[in-house]
């Protein structure tokens, strides 16, 4: 089946999907300092790309798959020292989520997967409220890939924590919005390797308290646009994954 986007959409077009059957797929990033190479949009770029991809293996699948536009806007206190990082309150982002889970339910529609790239703690504790609240009015699907049963599947460098901005998140960029990428300041990055999941675990709140004061961490200068297409395709993959084992009831 095909994946449709719904700012494309016409009113009577929605109207004749199947909509008890399709998958809306929301994807969720921010507006955040992700060092001197990359665009503050990156977690956007990621969480797209995660989408569509995701939204292909679920329309192979036989899965109707409409992708919402992105949620652009959302906690990131990690960075919100650094230019131009947009930062909202956590129960902001849940009145806008119940807000978009109120009004596709009104249309019809029953499942609601979000393809997300950000990692901010605050965050992903808002979303997981959200989504395992028993009162939403659909099935409401959400892979943390923060989760380690997720995070093995991602490359060594996620699974250490030191990812933000680094080769994982630049090689996605790479692949998806060459452009955007300022190589002649990537090249030269030194690494980072502070892993920021321990480092909250131990009470960070900002980025530059751990050694941040670019705003990144990890290897940027190892990213590859390779690299960055198979990580697009495995974050799909566990997008589709986690929607089919909802279905099945897993």
């Amino acid at each position: 089946m095909s994946v449709r986007h719904l700012s494309s959409m016409t009113w009577e077009e929605v109207r004749d999907l199947d909509r008890a059957n399709a998958v809306v797929v929301l994807p969720i990033g921010a507006i955040e300092a992700h060092g001197p190479h990359l665009p503050l949009s990156t977690d956007v770029i990621i969480s797209e790309a995660m989408a569509r991809s995701g939204g292909e293996l679920l329309g192979i699948r036989g899965y109707e798959v409409v992708v919402a536009p992105p949620l652009q806007y959302t906690p990131a206190g990690f960075a919100s020292s650094f230019q131009g990082t947009v930062s909202i309150g956590a129960a902001t982002l849940q009145s806008i989520l119940r807000d978009i889970a109120g009004s596709l339910a009104q249309h019809g529609f029953t499942t609601l997967a979000i393809a997300n790239a950000h990692l901010d703690p605050v965050h992903l504790s808002a979303i997981d409220a959200f989504a395992s609240d028993p009162s939403q009015p659909l099935r409401v699907v959400f892979p943390n890939l923060t989760r380690r049963r997720v995070a093995v599947r991602l490359t060594e460098e996620f699974q250490t924590g030191a990812c933000h901005a680094g080769q994982f998140e630049t090689s996605i960029v790479q692949a998806e919005r060459a452009e955007l990428v300022r190589e002649e300041l990537r090249r030269d990055l030194v690494p980072n390797p502070v892993s920021l999941s321990e480092a909250i675990g131990d009470g960070a709140t900002r980025f530059e308290e751990i050694g941040g004061d670019r705003a990144y961490f990890g290897f940027p200068a190892h990213a590859s646009a390779a690299e960055g297409v198979a990580s697009v395709a495995t974050l799909g993959a566990i997008l589709a994954d986690a929607v089919m084992e909802s279905f099945d009831g897993t």
